[in-house]
Order: C-alpha cells, then structure tokens, then sequence
C-alpha cells in the first residue's frame, strides 16, 4: 500500500519583521534542508486556528523572531500499514531537519488511479520543461553525431 502523509514542523526564524517575510524565509530555510535528498517533499503554509476556531497566520512573531507552522507532505510507498508510513515519513524527514519539532496531521492511503495519476504528471512536466522554448527534434539533424566529429 502507499500513502500520502502530511507532517506538520515549526520552524524557527530570527531577525523578520512580518509574518509574509517569516513564512518565506522558513520556506526557504527548510527546502535548503530537505534538498537535495528529499527533493520530493512538498512544502506548504500550516494553517493555525485559535481555541475559538479563529484563523491565525502560519507564523508567530516575537522580539522579532517567529515560529512558523509548515506542512511537509510525501508519498510513502510499499508500507504494511498507515502507522508505518507517518514513521517512516517522520524519521526521513526528522533525519534532515535537526531540532525542528515534527507532528503527523494525516495519512491518507493513495489508489493506484492517484499514483499513476501522479507519475504521468511529473513526467509530462519534465517533458514539457525540455521541449519549451524554440528547440525541436530538428537539432539531432544540425549537430554532427560524436562519431563523425572523431573521423
């Protein structure tokens, strides 16, 4: 079974001004951990609510420092269980990013229909990505092959 697990982490910042300032920075801060390694997590803004269900910004700013709420979410494959994919999540994800405390919010367990979904997705957008632009097959023709530029 493979499953989709969102993690929330708090993401300490220093010197900001502004919750927008904050939230860029911790964005930032943790895709420099995560990457290369686990380029595949997506990271998102948390959401955070009051006790009376009020909805407050994903930062909290203080003596110009903030901590910022994070959703860090991965697709787990091949798991027994859905305990055993938010273990799993939590430790790779635990593993890059030291002293940043990490929640499991959810797992959802994928269909196969999602994860094929998924995967023709990223492959049309590194196709569509090395087509853009004016280049076409017609290079191939214009560019001598290795072995005639040896001769």
């Amino acid at each position: 079974m493979d499953c989709r697990v969102v993690v929330e982490a708090a993401v300490p910042v220093f010197d900001v001004e502004t919750p927008d300032e904050a939230i860029r920075i911790a964005i930032s801060k943790t895709g420099e951990m995560l990457n290369p390694d686990l380029n595949y997590v997506e990271i998102n803004m948390g959401e955070r609510t009051s006790p009376s269900g009020e909805e407050l910004p994903p930062a909290f700013i203080a003596a110009d420092e903030a901590l910022v709420a994070l959703e860090l979410e991965m697709t787990v494959f091949n798991v027994e269980r859905e305990e055993h994919a938010s273990r799993i999540a939590r430790k790779e994800i635990g593993q890059l990013l030291e002293n940043i405390p990490l929640e499991v919010l959810s797992v959802e367990e994928l269909e196969e229909d999602e994860i094929n979904d998924e995967s023709e997705t990223e492959t049309e957008e590194s196709s569509t990505a090395e087509t853009d632009g004016d280049e076409t097959d017609d290079d191939e023709e214009i560019l001598p092959e290795f072995e005639d530029l040896v001769e």
